[in-house]
């Protein structure tokens, strides 16, 4: 039977409108593709707690986390994902990528010019879609 993993990812805003977008590095599975940082949920934690623990971890920064964005399943030839997107905002340090290979802040505009992670997909096609308000 093929493992089903619950995960969650920001959409992580700034003041210019911009969205943080991060490169899986050479060494992660589903490698050099784009994605929404996050992480898998642990046990006991909501996702929001999870989310916030996970940019922690992954981008030394804090966030806010606000509504839904997506509720993902995605098949991939060895693993189930069911990725939670959520709309974030940091509000305390810089982003750095500690395990990703680069991280960068794109308008609306550019989100499609980038190669994503097939899950990441969907949540990419809502924010350019404008059916999430991007600005504060």
């Amino acid at each position: 039977m093929i493992k089903t993993v619950k995960v969650v990812g920001a959409v992580s805003i700034n003041e210019q409108g911009e969205i943080l977008c991060a490169l899986r590095s050479p060494q992660m599975s589903q490698p050099n593709v784009w994605e929404f940082p996050g992480g898998k949920i642990e046990e006991g934690e909501s996702p929001e707690e999870s989310l916030v623990r996970e940019i922690k971890e992954e981008l030394g920064c804090t966030v806010e986390v606000y509504e839904l964005i997506e509720d993902i399943v995605h098949e991939y030839p060895n693993i189930i994902v069911q990725l939670l997107t959520y709309k974030t905002k940091i509000v305390e340090g810089t982003p750095t990528a500690k395990e990703h290979a680069e991280l960068k802040w794109v308008t609306l505009d550019e989100l499609k010019s980038l190669q994503w992670a097939p899950a990441d997909i969907p949540t990419v096609e809502t924010l350019v879609s404008g059916k999430v308000h991007i600005k504060y």
